[in-house]
Order: structure tokens, then sequence, then C-alpha cells
């Protein structure tokens, strides 16, 4: 094992661990026991290391290109909050190496240092006791290691025996960890990750890196060859995509002229820029010249080509075609529409909640929640297509507000406004308290009031056993669980709930209102809601078809 780190060893590194995180990430979804045990911080972290790994797989053998890959490929592709966290551990690793030729001790121990920085100021309220935790105590030995003057591989081997250390304290910290017997999820998500680049530079784990310039290009699926399908229609036959990461100016002369030679080869154009890259699609009978014109501006990521003659019909090209077509118009009236004042970004998982939403205005609905949580770039998507100059977005989860919070940090021309909802419910009520007669301070004032007075519950079961709030879990049980933690316990979904809603219901309560999941008929949520009516008949008891995965019913009181 060589003393220093070159390019190719830091490529190499950074896959393998990227991969040992992705074999592990079942394991370290069992960890995720806080706030309840839903299981998805492997799943999280792994999508966004996989987003960094598509980055850094395509960028050249040169160090200040394989760091921004690190971080700009983490970082669009970061989701839930261990996600994001990881994605600035990186970020700020990536800044102060990007300038090395090759990396020694004690530029390690000065990158580790500057990534808990940034990751410590990218969380408002950080938590001790998690990855942020394992994190700094890696920075703290690995700083001591470079002062000692270590060599690589002692180095390396002290400081993951130190992470590990800290790993293990981290439910002295933190007493729902205690409580379930588990370490932090996040932690070891990140220790895992560690541990494989280490593996990586030492030759234990191989990661498969092509450095030839064409090694990505023939990235061509030929399909079955199905001899029935018609191809008379299709004038131009491979369905093209690639990622151009910038090397060099781009402006408007320089897009369109892009978007003019894509024009000459081809159609179903898609060209999108964004910071640093841009994203191409096309239709065309050439998919070189696409690539050989997307050098001159940078280097290429995510190249795909597709035979559309040999992989669809006829009747599936059209349809596509026309789909492609449609959503390109609809795009451009919008944008040549006139700009709006307001504009709303909601997160919703369930066909029923996203019709409300969209009733309520929501501009543009993101699928997902609970263990889908969207992505930086989903969100940095969305604002794109919004035509406002003021954006609210509604995370509707607390898991996803860090994303919400790092797209409009990285949103350049347009005032957006994350409202830090932790569910659908907080979101509902926001979007109705918004009033377009009044100032933006107003209502920003107005949603943030309406939030705080809704009290919300989930109803969901359990992935494993556990222990919270000193109630036995067991695996399959119903849980109920309230804005301050769990709340009830059981095998009945109507009992549970019933139960949730009571704990929330005071004097002043007005408006019980319950969203039933598609797990749910209706039958069994009227009689839930005749069975809270009953209880308190002064209470308006409202229900909905929510249509959401994983919670059987969402409830709020106000």
């Amino acid at each position: 094992m060589n003393n220093t780190i070159d390019a190719l060893a830091l490529k190499k590194a950074f896959i393998a661990g990227a991969n040992n995180l992705n074999n592990k990430k079942d394991y370290i979804n069992e960890l995720n026991v806080f706030p309840v045990p839903d299981g998805d911080t492997g799943t999280n972290m792994t999508l966004t290391m996989q987003s960094a790994t598509r980055e850094v797989e395509a960028a050249p053998l040169d160090m200040t290109a394989i760091a921004k890959a690190m971080s700009t490929g983490s970082l669009r592709g970061a989701r839930g909050n261990s996600g994001v966290i990881l994605s600035q551990l990186l970020r700020g690793f990536s800044k102060k190496i990007q300038d090395k030729e090759e990396i020694t001790v004690k530029d390690l121990a000065d990158a580790f240092q500057k990534a808990v920085e940034t990751a410590y100021k990218a969380v408002m309220k950080p938590k001790e006791g998690t990855i942020l935790t394992v994190a700094k105590g890696i920075a703290t030995k690995a700083r001591e290691c470079a002062d000692a003057d270590m060599d690589l591989a002692a180095f390396c081997e002290i400081v993951i025996e130190h992470g590990d250390l800290v790993l293990a304290s981290t439910p002295d910290l933190l007493p729902v960890l205690k409580e379930a017997g588990v370490v932090d999820s996040g932690g070891q998500g990140l220790m895992e990750f560690i541990k494989g680049a280490y593996d990586g530079l030492t030759g234990k784990a191989t990661a498969v890196v092509d450095t030839s310039a064409s090694s990505t290009v023939n990235n061509v699926v030929s399909g079955a060859g199905n001899t029935s399908i018609s191809t008379d229609d299709i004038k131009f036959g491979y369905c093209t995509e690639f990622i151009i990461n910038l090397e060099k100016p781009y402006g408007e002369k320089e897009d369109s002229d892009l978007k003019a030679f894509l024009e000459s080869i081809g159609d179903s154009i898609v060209c999108v820029s964004l910071d640093d890259i841009v994203k191409i699609h096309v239709h065309t009978n050439h998919p070189g010249q696409a690539f050989e014109k997307g050098l001159t501006l940078g280097y290429l990521s995510n190249m795909k080509v597709d035979n559309m003659r040999i992989e669809h019909n006829e009747k599936v090209i059209k349809a596509a075609e026309r789909e492609e077509a449609a959503k390109q118009e609809a795009e451009k009236e919008a944008k040549s529409a006139p700009k709006k004042e307001y504009g709303f970004i909601t997160v919703s998982m369930g066909d029923g909640l996203k019709e409300l939403f969209t009733e309520l205005g929501a501009d543009y609905v993101i699928e997902g929640g609970q263990t889908m949580n969207p992505s930086t770039e989903d969100m940095l998507n969305a604002i794109d297509k919004v035509n406002a100059d003021n954006i609210f977005i509604f995370p509707n989860n607390k898991n996803i507000v860090l994303a919400a919070n790092q797209a409009a940090g990285l949103s350049k021309d347009k005032n957006v406004i994350v409202m830090a909802t932790a569910n659908s419910p907080q979101g509902i009520s926001a979007m109705i308290a918004f009033d377009s007669t009044v100032a933006l301070n107003d209502n920003i004032d107005n949603m943030k009031d309406a939030i705080a007075n809704v009290r919300s519950g989930q109803v969901t079961y359990a992935v494993r056993d556990t222990s919270i709030d000193g109630k036995t879990i067991k695996e399959g049980d119903i849980m109920g669980i309230g804005d301050k933690g769990l709340v009830s316990v059981g095998k009945d979904i109507s009992e549970v709930t019933y139960d949730l809603v009571v704990d929330a219901v005071d004097e002043d309560s007005e408006i019980v209102c319950i969203y039933y999941g598609q797990e749910v008929d209706d039958k069994a949520a009227n009689m839930l809601s005749d069975r809270i009516s009953e209880e308190y008949p002064d209470l308006d008891v409202q229900v909905y078809y929510g249509g959401q995965p994983i919670y059987y019913y969402i409830v709020s009181v106000e």
C-alpha cells in the first residue's frame, strides 16, 4: 500500500466504499429505530452514493474532476437526512483534496475536519449520537494521527478502530438507541463506507474502473430483435441520453448552438442546463455525433442509447413520442406564461393526498414520503418547472426538510421558502392559511401559525421487534405515533387509531381529519369516523381518501 493516494486510487476507494455500503444497506436499515422503526437509512445513504458513484465512474483520472464528481453527484442524489448529511460530509472533504495531485495523511486529516465543519453547518439543530458524532470522532482521531506523522496504513487502521468505538458509544448519547439496543444507523452507514474505501485502497476489495475514453460510450441496448415489429414510421431510431459536465463557459449562445445542432440530427429533444451540467435527450440516427458535440463542452456521464426499432413496437414508440411532444409543449407554455407571484411545491405519497394538494393550488406534487425520500435534484427539477417568483415547498416529512433546504440554497433566480411541515396535515393546513392578498412575510407567519395549531398522528406497523418510550413492540404490531412519540400499540388498526385521536383531542379542538391509506377501505374509515363523532359530538369529523402506502391512517386535530 502506497503512502499517498493518487486520482486512480481515490476513484477505486470511493467506488469500493459505495459498494460496501450497498452490500450492508439491509443491515443498516434494521438499525434504524429513530424516530420510528421504519428502516430506510441504509436505502437513503445507498441511493445518495449511487448518484455520486455514477459521476465518479464517468470522471477522468484527475483529482479535481473526481472530487467535484463526489461532491456534486452526492449533492444532487441526496435522499433523507442521512443522505443529505453524507453529501455534506463529501462536499467538505472534496474541497480540501480537489487541488492536490496526491493526498497525504495530513491532507486526509484536513479533509475530515472540513467535512465535519460543513456537515454541522448544514444541520440547524445537530443531534449528538448520530452520524455527525461519528464523523467528528473520526476527524479528531485523524488529526491526532497526522500530527504523530504516521504512515497511511497505520493512520487508516487507527482512525477506523476509533470510529467503531465512537459508533459503539452512540446509545449512551441517544436514549432511544439504548432502549432499542442498537447503534446509530447513519453512523453505521458512514463506517461501512469508510471500511469499504480502505479495502479499496489495500486491494482487498476491487472496483472495476475502466479508464479508457470510450468505455461507457458503447452502452447500446440491442433488445430482443422482434421481427414482427414495423419500423416504417420511425424516422430517428436511437433514443440517446447523456449528461454534459461542463468544463467550458455555457451561456445563451452555447445553449442555442447546442439545441440547433441537436435539431439538425434528430427530434424529441430535451436540453436542460442546471449549474454546471446539461442534460440531453434526443432521438437520432447518429448517437456518436451527439456525444462528440457534448465532448466539445465537457466530459460525459450517464450515457444511454436504446435502439427503438428493436426494443419497441410501433404503437409504443408513437405514444412515447406524442407524450414527449405534449410534455415539451406543456413546459413551453408554462415558461411562456406570465410569471406568477407565488408557486407551491409539495411532497406527497398517495393519489388521494396528491389530488387534495392539487385542488388546494399546488403547482407541482413530488411523489415521495417515508422510505421514498425525494432527492435534492428532484426538488430542483420541481423548482425549475414552477414559473413563480416566490415558491413555497412543503416537505411534509421531517426526513425531507434538509433536502428541501439544500435545493432552496442551490436555486439561483427564485425565492424559495421551505415550510418545515412534518406531515401532510400540516402541509394542507398551511396551504389553506395562504392568502394571496397579504404580504409574503405575513403569509409565512400565518402558515407557521397554522402548522403549529395542527396535532397529528400516523398509524403504521413495526418492521422489527423493539422498545420505544417504555412500550414493547413486536414485528407486525400496529403503532399509533403522535407528534411527541409513540401513543398506542396494539393488534387492531381501528383501536390504535381511535386511541391516537383521543390522545390528541382537548377542550379547544374543533376539527378531526382522517386520511385513510391504500390498505384501508372506506367502510372501515367511516365506521371509525362515526365512533369518534359519537364520543365527541361537538367535533367536526371529516374523512378523506389519502391512498398513502405504509400508513393505514394519517389523522389531524385542530
